[in-house]
């Protein structure tokens, strides 16, 4: 739509719809106040809008799509309460950097203080975990808050914003004198020296690691981090938000860092002279030994925001985008050979490939054995799905699977949404809808606990209602299965307190308008081919798998012996 040079507007919603339009943006997500307005204003255009039953499910879809898709999402919710609901959902967005906005209602000014109806502190609450937070009291002010609000979100490190229109705002007159100015995604080049500098610990570097954040999300759809890795014979590894940016069945792929690192990449850890860290925070479980480098090592950091560089490692530091700073790598690169030391680089190949042996070695294990074992279940759940296909996870117990490489591995038309740092129960299980939304050309299959899956509640109508076919394998241990293990593992077994309920049996009734539960390996691939076709449909297939709490990665069993 191509934006006038000026316009009348019935009310700030009225305003914030017709920018929406301007921008390209097709699908919002929420639950409006009681007034409706939004609702009045999005009726005569072709914007989607899925009306959430709750609004922390809207703010979970629209951060999986804004995660999938790159574009900033749009949330719309009322007040109060409303605003309370989303905050999660917000954490969510900041820290896995999904560029988001929240389109909120707030008490009129005349009222504030007045004890009005919902009234609430809303900017106090909301603006500790959003980048930018405005509240719109006079008309004349609404356009100029809109652009800044979509600005925000998308520039420097992605993430949400939150703009309030007060009630008075809900029937005065907004007018816009000038065209919309429309949002643009800035990625600003690191300057010259400090390219200089980080080229040079490139050049040095014999035995490199590229560690690949969240922030390269959408910043290397040619593959030049590969292209970088085969230059410099680097190790390249993911943090778990950084899940699908890279081709995970690149011979030089060794799989997640830190508390998810395979066995087998420990001594490239342990050998690495530089870690080459491309949008990523080196978060606690990114940095968890041994799956990273010990003491002393540099880390050579590259970000958008210097408040999101880690302190905790020396190291050169590049303030700018990941995908121009690898290009600039690259071209510096052009004329010199392979720096590093030939024993590193056939060692990187050999973790890749004994990870692989290992997994094989395990699914044959778990074949004797009676009984559905994790396991097995990524592996069918790779061979019924296609090409192009989705897999967005959560952080419980044995959904955590897919997170020891190559238990699942995202090819070059494949792609993961994993949750953030915070882990919201429940993030992943909602979020694939909106994660289904913006791929709709591609299989989305949800790989959630039942604690996790209970998140949906009534919003699973939702997706019903909405068409949004989504593939739910529901690994079903009774309840909040890492939550019982802790509780094992410190010796209260015999605790009165239980997080966990008897797994469910063969014919226990489920929601779901597809619905299958599978408790033996007869049935499995059956049952998630036929799954698959469902949601392939547009309808939403939930396949309930009762599992058992000691089924967990042997990895994760280790590191946490470690750990405590």
């Amino acid at each position: 739509m191509t934006p006038t040079d000026s316009a009348g507007y019935a009310s700030a919603w009225h305003a914030a719809v017709d920018f929406l339009q301007a921008s390209g943006v097709e699908t919002v997500f929420g639950l409006p106040d009681d007034d409706l307005v939004p609702l009045k204003a999005l009726e005569p255009t072709d914007v989607r809008m899925v009306l959430c039953r709750d609004q922390r499910a809207a703010a979970f879809m629209a951060a999986g799509h804004a995660l999938r898709s790159g574009q900033t999402a749009v949330c719309v919710i009322g007040k109060g309460p409303a605003a309370a609901n989303v905050v999660g959902g917000l954490v969510e967005a900041r820290c896995s950097g999904a560029p988001m906005v929240v389109l909120a209602s707030g008490t009129s000014a005349s009222a504030r203080g007045s004890g009005a109806f919902q009234e609430l502190d809303q900017m106090a609450m909301l603006s500790p975990v959003v980048k930018w937070a405005h509240r719109v009291d006079h008309p004349d002010r609404v356009v100029p808050a809109i652009e800044r609000a979509f600005l925000v979100a998308a520039n420097g490190a992605p993430g949400p914003v939150y703009l309030e229109f007060s009630a008075d705002l809900l029937e005065a007159e907004v007018v816009r004198g000038r065209p919309w100015r429309l949002p643009r995604t800035h990625r600003p080049t690191p300057d010259g020296p400090a390219l200089e500098t980080s080229l040079a610990a490139l050049r040095a570097s014999r035995r490199p690691v590229l560690l690949v954040g969240g922030g390269m999300r959408h910043r290397n759809a040619d593959g030049q981090v590969e292209r970088l890795a085969e230059r410099l014979g680097a190790a390249i590894f993911v943090t778990a938000t950084g899940r699908g940016s890279v081709d995970e069945d690149h011979p030089l792929f060794c799989g997640l860092a830190g508390l998810y690192a395979p066995e087998e990449s420990h001594p490239l850890w342990a050998g690495t002279d530089l870690v080459v860290a491309l949008g990523s925070r080196l978060e606690e479980t990114a940095t968890y030994r041994p799956g990273f480098a010990g003491p002393g090592t540099d880390v050579l950091q590259v970000n958008l925001e210097p408040a999101e560089v880690s302190a905790e490692w020396g190291g050169p530091v590049v303030i700018g985008d990941g995908g121009a700073a690898v290009r600039a790598w690259l071209a510096g690169l052009a004329e010199e050979g392979n720096g590093a030391d030939p024993e590193w680089a056939d060692s990187v190949r050999s973790c890749h490939s004994r990870s692989a042996g290992r997994v094989a070695a395990e699914r044959r294990r778990v074949a004797e054995l009676p009984g559905i074992h994790i396991a097995e279940v990524l592996y069918v759940l790779d061979e019924v799905l296609p090409a192009k296909r989705i897999l967005v996870q959560e952080n419980g117990l044995q959904d955590m699977w897919s997170y020891f490489y190559p238990f699942w591995s995202c090819g070059a038309s494949a792609d993961s949404i994993v949750p953030s740092e915070q882990t919201s129960l429940g993030f992943g299980a909602v979020a694939a809808a909106g994660v289904k939304l913006a791929a709709p050309d591609h299989a989305v299959a949800a790989f959630v606990g039942d604690g996790a899956f209970g998140k949906l509640g009534a919003d699973l109508d939702v997706l019903v209602d909405e068409g949004i076919g989504v593939l739910y394998i529901v690994l079903d241990n009774g309840g909040y299965g890492w939550l019982q293990a802790q509780l094992d593992k410190g010796g209260a077994g015999s605790s009165r307190f239980r997080f966990v309920r008897e797994p469910a049996a063969a014919g226990d009734g489920r929601p779901g308008p597809y619905h299958a539960v599978v408790d033996d390996r007869v049935g499995l691939k059956k049952e998630l081919w036929q799954a698959a076709q469902e949601s392939a449909a547009g309808r939403v297939a939930v396949v309930w798998i009762p599992v058992r709490l000691e089924d967990v990665p042997a990895d994760l069993t280790e590191m946490e012996g470690q750990h405590s």
